[in-house]
């Protein structure tokens, strides 16, 4: 299916007696991820770092092809489902998007990357980290943020050499992200050459471990590691205690929000660690700025990837002013060119559409936040 170019909607301003002032030309830049159902917390955050930039663009002003643009953002639900993804992203692409800002989750947003594949349409992830995403070798695919095979080498050399932990079982949720990231650390695990004592699945619906925990406790772990968002990785940690397992409690960036502290509560303790793709918010470029911006025009803190989100957007409008036109036909050979200094960083994106400067940041919990260990 070729992507149907649409005329630019018009923006027009009106005088209180009724003229028309000006017409400006809209840009819609689609918005993909789960703002309904237990993440909705995650996808909302990535929504507003995603408004901010398109915000701010308006405020700057951009003329492209001599016309100063508004740029709007299209915002979708996709559930963190890969079926309902697919359908948004028709539904994105029908519209006439110029871009896409997402998915959220790998599991939406590799059966969503061929719908974007198929109608030239540039799509950023902040948040998608699955190594099968880029591996696809779609054009129009990018995202802002390391993969999961950095996570997970990451965080076996943490729990190896920072923890001296031989007794590693291991729990994912089958998603595309639980799975993928688990995956990564188990052969990581291996090539350092340790076997794991458990390997268990759950789904990213459950509530209720009590089985898959039972049967981990007798193999006696020094460590758990759960690959999944917050909504199973906080009652997750909320059962090992209860049933009395000592082990380290390890989790990807799904855990490292602030809805895993407030829905596991008094479960926390310094034995929980996370991993983060990216860098902590106070130690990115303009972190500290950011942070307050959306603080006051949102009124609530950042959860997570609003930050990498923010430069999603913003990594589309560069590559359209790079080409001189939102036409993403036009535009979509200028997303490996560009580079400039985002909100997180250096944004720049290698042959495979991968974040050139992807770091990992280890959290561990302590003072009642997630605090960046060195």
């Amino acid at each position: 299916m070729k992507h149907r170019i649409l005329a630019p909607a018009m923006a027009v301003v009106m005088l209180a007696a009724g003229g028309v002032v000006q017409a400006s030309p809209v840009v819609k830049i689609g918005f993909a991820g789960p703002l309904t159902g237990p993440i909705a917390h995650v996808g909302k955050d990535e929504q507003y770092g995603a408004q901010l930039a398109l915000e701010d663009a308006n405020a700057r002003g951009v003329s492209i092809g001599g016309q100063k643009l508004k740029f709007e953002l299209v915002a979708e639900d996709d559930q963190a489902d890969p079926r309902t993804a697919t359908t948004v992203a028709q539904r994105l692409a029908d519209a006439g998007v110029g871009g896409v800002v997402g998915h959220v989750t790998s599991g939406a947003s590799i059966p969503a990357s061929r719908i974007y594949e198929q109608a030239g349409i540039p799509a950023v992830t902040p948040s998608s980290t699955s190594p099968k995403l880029t591996q696809q070798k779609f054009r129009t695919v990018f995202r802002v943020i390391a993969n999961d095979n950095q996570q997970g080498a990451a965080m076996a050399k943490f729990a190896l050499e920072g923890l001296k932990a031989q007794r590693i079982a291991v729990i994912d949720d089958r998603t595309a992200y639980g799975q993928g990231l688990a995956d990564a650390l188990v052969d990581s695990l291996r090539k350092a050459g340790v076997k794991v004592v458990g390997r268990e699945f759950t789904n990213d619906k459950a509530t209720d471990f009590a089985a898959i925990l039972t049967k981990l406790k007798a193999v006696q772990p020094d460590a758990i590691f759960y690959g999944g968002m917050d909504a199973q990785g906080a009652p997750l940690l909320k059962q090992m205690k209860q049933l009395g397992i000592n082990a380290r409690f390890l989790g990807g960036d799904g855990a490292c929000t602030a809805e895993m502290i407030k829905i596991a509560a008094a479960a926390m303790s310094s034995d929980v660690y996370c991993t983060q793709a990216g860098i902590p918010m106070d130690r990115m470029p303009g972190g500290k700025d950011f942070n307050e911006r959306f603080k006051k025009r949102f009124g609530v803190a950042v959860q997570l990837y609003a930050p990498y989100s923010y430069d999603a957007a913003t990594a589309l409008i560069e590559a359209m002013k790079a080409a001189n036109s939102t036409d993403p036909a036009k535009y979509l050979s200028q997303m490996q060119k560009i580079a400039f200094k985002g909100v997180t960083g250096k944004i720049a994106f290698d042959a495979s559409g991968d974040s050139r400067e992807g770091g990992v940041t280890l959290y561990q919990f302590a003072n009642g936040r997630w605090e960046a260990r060195p």
